[in-house]
Protein backbone atom coordinates (compact mmCIF):
# COMPACT_ATOMS: atom_id res chain seq x y z
CA UNK A 1 0.00 0.00 0.00
CA UNK A 2 1.43 3.17 -0.88
CA UNK A 3 1.62 5.92 2.06
CA UNK A 4 0.87 8.53 -0.58
CA UNK A 5 -2.63 7.61 -1.49
CA UNK A 6 -4.17 8.39 1.98
CA UNK A 7 -6.57 11.22 2.37
CA UNK A 8 -7.94 10.94 5.63
CA UNK A 9 -7.20 8.54 8.92
CA UNK A 10 -9.20 8.05 11.86
CA UNK A 11 -7.45 6.28 14.90
CA UNK A 12 -7.90 5.42 18.44
CA UNK A 13 -11.26 4.33 18.24
CA UNK A 14 -12.43 2.73 21.52
CA UNK A 15 -15.13 1.16 19.26
CA UNK A 16 -14.94 0.61 15.64
CA UNK A 17 -18.14 -1.25 14.40
CA UNK A 18 -17.57 -2.44 10.93
CA UNK A 19 -20.33 -4.30 10.33
CA UNK A 20 -17.93 -6.87 8.57
CA UNK A 21 -19.38 -10.68 8.86
CA UNK A 22 -18.85 -14.06 7.34
CA UNK A 23 -21.97 -13.94 6.24
CA UNK A 24 -22.55 -12.17 2.88
CA UNK A 25 -25.85 -10.44 1.94
CA UNK A 26 -28.19 -8.89 4.22
CA UNK A 27 -27.91 -10.32 7.95
CA UNK A 28 -30.53 -12.73 9.77
CA UNK A 29 -31.08 -14.58 12.77
CA UNK A 30 -27.63 -14.56 14.79
CA UNK A 31 -25.62 -12.27 11.98
CA UNK A 32 -28.46 -9.34 13.17
CA UNK A 33 -26.45 -8.58 16.28
CA UNK A 34 -22.56 -8.92 14.40
CA UNK A 35 -20.95 -5.68 14.45
CA UNK A 36 -18.00 -6.88 13.87
CA UNK A 37 -15.97 -4.50 16.24
CA UNK A 38 -12.77 -3.79 16.88
CA UNK A 39 -11.20 -2.07 20.02
CA UNK A 40 -9.09 0.81 19.45
CA UNK A 41 -9.44 0.28 15.95
CA UNK A 42 -8.42 2.90 12.64
CA UNK A 43 -9.64 3.62 9.24
CA UNK A 44 -7.52 4.76 6.61
CA UNK A 45 -9.26 6.25 3.72
CA UNK A 46 -8.40 7.51 0.36
CA UNK A 47 -10.58 9.72 -1.96
CA UNK A 48 -13.81 8.79 -1.54
CA UNK A 49 -13.22 5.08 -0.40
CA UNK A 50 -12.59 3.04 2.67
CA UNK A 51 -8.57 1.67 2.54
CA UNK A 52 -7.97 0.02 5.20
CA UNK A 53 -9.31 -0.90 8.39
CA UNK A 54 -7.43 -2.33 11.78
CA UNK A 55 -6.14 -2.07 15.15
CA UNK A 56 -4.62 1.66 15.72
CA UNK A 57 -1.48 -0.24 16.90
CA UNK A 58 -1.36 -2.03 13.41
CA UNK A 59 -2.63 0.88 10.71
CA UNK A 60 -0.57 4.11 12.30
CA UNK A 61 2.57 3.00 10.91
CA UNK A 62 0.99 2.97 7.30
CA UNK A 63 -0.14 6.49 7.89
CA UNK A 64 1.51 9.43 5.72
CA UNK A 65 2.81 12.60 7.14
CA UNK A 66 0.35 14.25 4.74
CA UNK A 67 -2.63 12.25 5.82
CA UNK A 68 -5.63 14.36 7.99
CA UNK A 69 -5.66 12.75 11.15
CA UNK A 70 -9.00 12.55 13.47
CA UNK A 71 -7.88 11.12 17.14
CA UNK A 72 -11.44 9.56 18.01
CA UNK A 73 -10.22 8.68 21.54
CA UNK A 74 -13.07 7.56 23.78
CA UNK A 75 -15.43 7.44 20.82
CA UNK A 76 -17.42 5.23 18.61
CA UNK A 77 -17.35 4.80 14.79
CA UNK A 78 -19.63 3.04 12.61
CA UNK A 79 -20.25 3.07 8.96
CA UNK A 80 -23.32 6.16 7.86
CA UNK A 81 -26.68 5.38 8.36
CA UNK A 82 -29.13 4.32 5.75
CA UNK A 83 -32.95 5.36 5.67
CA UNK A 84 -34.31 3.19 3.63
CA UNK A 85 -37.53 4.32 3.56
CA UNK A 86 -38.81 8.11 3.27
CA UNK A 87 -41.29 9.98 1.68
CA UNK A 88 -38.92 12.92 1.30
CA UNK A 89 -40.59 15.51 -1.53
CA UNK A 90 -43.57 17.01 -0.16
CA UNK A 91 -45.44 20.30 0.70
CA UNK A 92 -47.76 21.47 3.07
CA UNK A 93 -48.03 20.42 6.86
CA UNK A 94 -50.45 17.89 8.41
CA UNK A 95 -50.04 18.97 11.77
CA UNK A 96 -53.42 19.77 12.65
CA UNK A 97 -54.18 15.96 11.94
CA UNK A 98 -51.63 15.15 14.35
CA UNK A 99 -54.15 17.54 17.03
CA UNK A 100 -57.00 15.28 15.39
CA UNK A 101 -55.43 11.79 16.48
CA UNK A 102 -54.44 13.11 19.92
CA UNK A 103 -58.36 13.70 20.17
CA UNK A 104 -59.25 10.02 19.26
CA UNK A 105 -59.57 10.29 15.15
CA UNK A 106 -57.83 7.38 13.68
CA UNK A 107 -55.67 7.71 10.39
CA UNK A 108 -58.58 6.62 7.92
CA UNK A 109 -61.61 8.20 9.88
CA UNK A 110 -59.12 11.00 9.11
CA UNK A 111 -58.90 10.36 5.74
CA UNK A 112 -62.54 9.84 5.06
CA UNK A 113 -63.26 13.36 6.29
CA UNK A 114 -60.21 15.03 3.64
CA UNK A 115 -57.12 14.75 5.25
CA UNK A 116 -54.64 12.13 4.73
CA UNK A 117 -52.51 11.85 1.70
CA UNK A 118 -54.40 13.65 -0.60
CA UNK A 119 -54.74 16.84 1.20
CA UNK A 120 -50.71 16.73 1.12
CA UNK A 121 -51.41 16.05 -2.89
CA UNK A 122 -52.86 18.96 -2.93
CA UNK A 123 -50.45 20.91 -1.48
CA UNK A 124 -47.59 19.64 -3.46
CA UNK A 125 -49.62 19.73 -7.02
CA UNK A 126 -49.34 23.19 -6.51
CA UNK A 127 -45.74 23.73 -5.10
CA UNK A 128 -42.89 24.48 -7.67
CA UNK A 129 -39.98 22.14 -7.73
CA UNK A 130 -37.79 24.69 -6.57
CA UNK A 131 -39.82 25.04 -3.48
CA UNK A 132 -40.13 21.13 -3.17
CA UNK A 133 -36.57 21.42 -3.95
CA UNK A 134 -35.64 23.92 -0.63
CA UNK A 135 -38.07 21.24 1.59
CA UNK A 136 -36.33 18.44 0.14
CA UNK A 137 -32.32 20.03 1.01
CA UNK A 138 -33.78 21.31 4.24
CA UNK A 139 -34.72 17.86 5.28
CA UNK A 140 -31.75 16.23 4.00
CA UNK A 141 -29.78 18.54 6.30
CA UNK A 142 -31.66 17.46 9.11
CA UNK A 143 -31.35 13.73 8.30
CA UNK A 144 -27.00 14.41 7.24
CA UNK A 145 -26.70 16.26 11.01
CA UNK A 146 -28.37 12.65 12.49
CA UNK A 147 -25.83 10.45 10.65
CA UNK A 148 -27.45 9.81 7.48
CA UNK A 149 -25.42 9.44 4.68
CA UNK A 150 -27.49 7.69 1.86
CA UNK A 151 -31.84 7.26 1.62
CA UNK A 152 -34.27 6.36 -0.30
CA UNK A 153 -36.62 8.72 -0.67
CA UNK A 154 -40.21 8.10 -2.93
CA UNK A 155 -42.91 9.59 -4.82
CA UNK A 156 -46.30 9.49 -4.11
CA UNK A 157 -47.82 13.04 -3.33
CA UNK A 158 -48.33 14.39 -7.04
CA UNK A 159 -50.58 10.93 -8.11
CA UNK A 160 -50.81 12.41 -11.70
CA UNK A 161 -48.41 12.05 -14.57
CA UNK A 162 -47.24 15.26 -14.37
CA UNK A 163 -46.83 15.82 -10.45
CA UNK A 164 -45.25 12.29 -9.87
CA UNK A 165 -42.38 13.16 -12.58
CA UNK A 166 -42.20 16.71 -10.67
CA UNK A 167 -41.43 15.03 -7.77
CA UNK A 168 -39.08 12.36 -8.85
CA UNK A 169 -36.80 14.85 -10.69
CA UNK A 170 -36.64 17.40 -7.90
CA UNK A 171 -35.41 14.10 -6.56
CA UNK A 172 -33.23 13.69 -9.17
CA UNK A 173 -31.53 17.27 -8.72
CA UNK A 174 -31.41 16.55 -4.94
CA UNK A 175 -29.31 13.22 -5.64
CA UNK A 176 -27.02 15.54 -7.60
CA UNK A 177 -26.77 19.00 -5.72
CA UNK A 178 -26.38 16.97 -1.84
CA UNK A 179 -24.11 15.53 -0.29
CA UNK A 180 -26.64 12.71 0.56
CA UNK A 181 -26.83 10.26 -1.92
CA UNK A 182 -30.75 9.41 -2.85
CA UNK A 183 -32.54 6.33 -3.99
CA UNK A 184 -35.13 7.03 -6.21
CA UNK A 185 -38.83 4.96 -5.45
CA UNK A 186 -41.88 5.38 -8.05
CA UNK A 187 -44.90 5.67 -5.61
CA UNK A 188 -47.51 6.61 -8.11
CA UNK A 189 -49.88 3.96 -6.16
CA UNK A 190 -49.61 5.50 -2.78
CA UNK A 191 -53.66 6.64 -2.75
CA UNK A 192 -56.21 6.74 -5.62
CA UNK A 193 -57.06 10.45 -6.47
CA UNK A 194 -59.87 12.33 -5.08
CA UNK A 195 -60.47 12.92 -9.00
CA UNK A 196 -60.71 9.12 -9.51
CA UNK A 197 -62.49 7.54 -6.30
CA UNK A 198 -65.35 6.34 -8.71
CA UNK A 199 -63.52 5.97 -11.58
CA UNK A 200 -60.39 3.99 -10.34
CA UNK A 201 -59.44 1.44 -12.73
CA UNK A 202 -58.45 4.80 -15.06
CA UNK A 203 -56.73 5.44 -12.33
CA UNK A 204 -54.74 1.88 -12.72
CA UNK A 205 -54.43 1.89 -16.38
CA UNK A 206 -53.24 5.84 -16.20
CA UNK A 207 -50.30 4.21 -14.00
CA UNK A 208 -49.30 1.28 -15.75
CA UNK A 209 -49.58 2.41 -19.60
CA UNK A 210 -48.41 5.89 -19.30
CA UNK A 211 -46.87 6.50 -15.86
CA UNK A 212 -44.64 3.68 -14.70
CA UNK A 213 -43.72 4.02 -18.61
CA UNK A 214 -42.72 7.78 -18.28
CA UNK A 215 -40.36 7.42 -15.31
CA UNK A 216 -38.78 4.00 -16.78
CA UNK A 217 -38.00 6.55 -20.11
CA UNK A 218 -36.57 8.80 -18.22
CA UNK A 219 -35.28 6.73 -16.22
CA UNK A 220 -36.11 8.74 -12.78
CA UNK A 221 -36.81 6.09 -10.64
CA UNK A 222 -34.97 2.22 -9.68
CA UNK A 223 -38.13 0.94 -7.95
CA UNK A 224 -42.00 0.80 -7.76
CA UNK A 225 -43.74 0.76 -4.86
CA UNK A 226 -47.19 0.28 -4.16
CA UNK A 227 -49.63 0.36 -1.01
CA UNK A 228 -51.61 -2.89 -0.89
CA UNK A 229 -53.49 -2.20 1.92
CA UNK A 230 -57.70 -2.13 2.40
CA UNK A 231 -58.99 1.24 1.00
CA UNK A 232 -55.70 1.66 -1.28
CA UNK A 233 -54.84 -0.97 -3.76
CA UNK A 234 -56.08 -4.42 -3.78
CA UNK A 235 -54.04 -7.52 -4.05
CA UNK A 236 -54.76 -8.10 -7.82
CA UNK A 237 -54.23 -4.30 -8.43
CA UNK A 238 -50.98 -4.46 -6.46
CA UNK A 239 -49.46 -7.51 -8.83
CA UNK A 240 -50.37 -6.06 -11.73
CA UNK A 241 -48.66 -2.47 -10.92
CA UNK A 242 -45.61 -3.97 -9.64
CA UNK A 243 -45.54 -6.37 -12.98
CA UNK A 244 -45.57 -3.69 -15.11
CA UNK A 245 -43.03 -1.99 -13.04
CA UNK A 246 -41.15 -5.34 -13.45
CA UNK A 247 -41.15 -5.77 -17.36
CA UNK A 248 -39.66 -2.27 -18.20
CA UNK A 249 -36.79 -2.75 -15.60
CA UNK A 250 -38.50 -1.31 -12.14
CA UNK A 251 -37.81 -3.44 -8.98
CA UNK A 252 -40.82 -4.01 -6.50
CA UNK A 253 -41.13 -2.62 -2.92
CA UNK A 254 -44.37 -3.25 -1.30
CA UNK A 255 -46.03 -1.36 1.30
CA UNK A 256 -47.28 -4.11 3.08
CA UNK A 257 -49.84 -5.27 6.00
CA UNK A 258 -49.83 -1.77 8.12
CA UNK A 259 -53.27 -1.74 8.82
CA UNK A 260 -54.36 -4.90 8.52
CA UNK A 261 -53.00 -8.43 7.31
CA UNK A 262 -54.38 -8.06 3.87
CA UNK A 263 -51.80 -9.99 1.57
CA UNK A 264 -49.61 -7.24 1.46
CA UNK A 265 -46.53 -9.61 2.02
CA UNK A 266 -47.60 -11.93 -0.13
CA UNK A 267 -47.68 -9.93 -3.11
CA UNK A 268 -44.17 -8.83 -2.10
CA UNK A 269 -42.88 -12.73 -1.80
CA UNK A 270 -44.46 -13.24 -4.89
CA UNK A 271 -43.13 -10.37 -6.85
CA UNK A 272 -39.84 -10.95 -5.57
CA UNK A 273 -39.84 -7.65 -3.98
CA UNK A 274 -36.51 -6.29 -2.90
CA UNK A 275 -38.58 -5.35 0.47
CA UNK A 276 -41.69 -5.22 2.17
CA UNK A 277 -41.93 -2.34 4.45
CA UNK A 278 -44.25 -1.80 7.64
CA UNK A 279 -45.36 -5.60 8.59
CA UNK A 280 -47.12 -4.52 11.23
CA UNK A 281 -49.83 -7.37 11.00
CA UNK A 282 -47.74 -10.31 9.80
CA UNK A 283 -48.41 -13.28 11.00
CA UNK A 284 -46.36 -16.37 10.68
CA UNK A 285 -46.94 -17.38 7.45
CA UNK A 286 -45.72 -14.49 5.86
CA UNK A 287 -42.09 -14.23 7.64
CA UNK A 288 -42.04 -17.82 6.18
CA UNK A 289 -42.63 -16.68 2.66
CA UNK A 290 -40.94 -13.66 2.85
CA UNK A 291 -37.63 -15.10 3.95
CA UNK A 292 -37.95 -18.42 1.05
CA UNK A 293 -38.65 -15.27 -1.66
CA UNK A 294 -35.45 -13.01 0.04
CA UNK A 295 -37.37 -10.19 0.96
CA UNK A 296 -35.96 -7.92 3.22
CA UNK A 297 -38.54 -6.65 5.93
CA UNK A 298 -38.45 -2.90 6.75
CA UNK A 299 -39.86 -2.32 9.96
CA UNK A 300 -41.02 1.52 10.83
CA UNK A 301 -41.29 1.97 14.39
CA UNK A 302 -41.58 5.77 14.20
CA UNK A 303 -44.85 5.56 12.33
CA UNK A 304 -46.49 2.89 14.97
CA UNK A 305 -45.33 5.34 17.99
CA UNK A 306 -46.58 8.24 15.71
CA UNK A 307 -50.13 6.75 15.10
CA UNK A 308 -49.95 5.15 18.93
CA UNK A 309 -50.29 1.69 16.90
CA UNK A 310 -49.43 -2.08 17.57
CA UNK A 311 -45.76 -2.67 16.35
CA UNK A 312 -44.38 -4.94 13.69
CA UNK A 313 -43.25 -8.42 15.27
CA UNK A 314 -39.30 -7.91 14.90
CA UNK A 315 -38.72 -10.78 17.56
CA UNK A 316 -40.32 -13.15 15.54
CA UNK A 317 -38.90 -12.16 12.33
CA UNK A 318 -35.23 -12.35 13.49
CA UNK A 319 -36.01 -15.78 15.57
CA UNK A 320 -36.72 -16.93 11.99
CA UNK A 321 -34.49 -15.85 10.39
CA UNK A 322 -36.03 -12.84 8.44
CA UNK A 323 -33.23 -10.17 7.51
CA UNK A 324 -34.70 -6.76 9.42
CA UNK A 325 -34.31 -3.42 8.38
CA UNK A 326 -35.17 -0.05 9.59
CA UNK A 327 -36.39 2.64 8.84
CA UNK A 328 -37.92 6.33 9.30
CA UNK A 329 -40.79 6.82 6.91
CA UNK A 330 -40.06 10.10 6.95
CA UNK A 331 -43.82 11.50 6.03
CA UNK A 332 -46.04 15.17 6.73
CA UNK A 333 -48.83 12.39 7.99
CA UNK A 334 -47.43 9.41 10.39
CA UNK A 335 -43.77 10.00 10.82
CA UNK A 336 -42.37 13.42 10.92
CA UNK A 337 -39.35 12.95 11.54
CA UNK A 338 -36.00 12.43 10.36
CA UNK A 339 -33.93 11.03 12.99
CA UNK A 340 -32.71 7.32 12.64
CA UNK A 341 -31.28 7.87 16.07
CA UNK A 342 -34.84 7.92 17.02
CA UNK A 343 -35.89 5.38 15.42
CA UNK A 344 -33.36 2.78 16.68
CA UNK A 345 -34.40 3.85 20.40
CA UNK A 346 -38.32 3.00 19.42
CA UNK A 347 -36.66 -0.17 17.55
CA UNK A 348 -35.08 -1.14 21.48
CA UNK A 349 -37.82 -0.21 23.58
CA UNK A 350 -41.01 -0.92 21.15
CA UNK A 351 -40.00 -3.95 18.36
CA UNK A 352 -37.49 -5.58 21.83
CA UNK A 353 -34.43 -5.09 19.32
CA UNK A 354 -31.13 -5.05 20.85
CA UNK A 355 -28.76 -2.46 20.31
CA UNK A 356 -26.86 -4.44 17.99
CA UNK A 357 -29.77 -5.62 15.87
CA UNK A 358 -30.84 -2.18 15.64
CA UNK A 359 -27.61 -0.83 14.37
CA UNK A 360 -27.42 -3.87 11.73
CA UNK A 361 -30.68 -2.73 10.76
CA UNK A 362 -30.12 0.70 10.09
CA UNK A 363 -27.12 0.32 8.17
CA UNK A 364 -25.69 -2.84 6.23
CA UNK A 365 -29.45 -4.36 6.25
CA UNK A 366 -31.10 -0.94 5.35
CA UNK A 367 -28.43 -0.80 2.55
CA UNK A 368 -29.56 -4.43 1.40
CA UNK A 369 -33.03 -3.09 0.98
CA UNK A 370 -32.45 -0.67 -1.79
CA UNK A 371 -29.74 -3.04 -3.53
CA UNK A 372 -26.73 -0.61 -2.00
CA UNK A 373 -25.70 -2.96 0.14
CA UNK A 374 -21.86 -3.89 -1.73
CA UNK A 375 -21.46 0.12 -1.93
CA UNK A 376 -22.38 1.01 1.65
CA UNK A 377 -23.37 -0.05 5.06
CA UNK A 378 -20.14 -1.01 6.30
CA UNK A 379 -17.03 -0.39 6.90
CA UNK A 380 -14.81 -2.53 4.45
CA UNK A 381 -11.82 -1.45 1.70
CA UNK A 382 -13.26 -0.75 -1.31
CA UNK A 383 -16.95 0.35 -0.25
CA UNK A 384 -17.67 4.33 0.23
CA UNK A 385 -16.35 6.00 3.36
CA UNK A 386 -19.52 7.31 4.56
CA UNK A 387 -18.69 7.01 8.35
CA UNK A 388 -20.03 8.51 11.54
CA UNK A 389 -17.63 9.17 14.43
CA UNK A 390 -20.34 9.28 18.32
CA UNK A 391 -19.59 11.54 20.96
CA UNK A 392 -20.36 8.27 22.95
CA UNK A 393 -17.98 5.72 24.53
CA UNK A 394 -20.03 2.62 23.70
CA UNK A 395 -22.31 1.68 20.90
CA UNK A 396 -25.31 0.86 23.26
CA UNK A 397 -25.44 4.43 24.27
CA UNK A 398 -26.67 5.20 20.65
CA UNK A 399 -30.42 3.96 20.94
CA UNK A 400 -30.05 4.52 25.13
CA UNK A 401 -29.24 7.84 25.09
CA UNK A 402 -32.16 9.49 22.99
CA UNK A 403 -34.14 12.67 22.07
CA UNK A 404 -30.58 14.65 21.55
CA UNK A 405 -27.74 14.15 18.58
CA UNK A 406 -25.48 12.00 19.55
CA UNK A 407 -23.53 12.51 15.95
CA UNK A 408 -20.03 14.75 16.20
CA UNK A 409 -18.47 13.56 12.61
CA UNK A 410 -20.20 12.97 9.78
CA UNK A 411 -17.41 11.73 7.41
CA UNK A 412 -19.38 11.05 3.33
CA UNK A 413 -17.83 10.07 0.39
CA UNK A 414 -14.19 10.76 2.54
CA UNK A 415 -14.40 13.86 3.30
CA UNK A 416 -16.48 15.94 6.47
CA UNK A 417 -19.49 16.56 5.70
CA UNK A 418 -21.09 17.98 9.03
CA UNK A 419 -19.55 18.52 12.51
CA UNK A 420 -21.31 19.50 15.66
CA UNK A 421 -19.65 21.90 17.43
Amino acid sequence: MKTTSQTLAIVNISQLLTLRSSVTGPRAGKSQSDLGIIENGAVLISGDKILEVGKTATLKKKISRKTKVIDAKGKVVTPGLVDSHTHLVFAGSRADEFELRIQGKSYQEIAQMGGGINSTVQETRQASKKELFDLGTQRLDRMLYYGTTTVEAKSGYGLSTEAELKILEVIKRLNQKHKVDIVPTFLGAHAIPEEFKIYRKDYIRILTEEMIPQVAKRKLAEFCDVFCENGYFSVEESRKILETGKKIGLKPKVHADELGNTGGSQVAADAGAVSADHLVYAIDDDIEKMKRAGVIAVLLPSTSFFLVSRYAPARKMIENDLPVALATDFNPGTSMTESMQMVMSLACVNLKMTPAEALVASTINSAYAINRGEQVGSLEPGKKADIVIWEVAGFKEIPYHYGVNLVQTVIKNGKIAFQNR
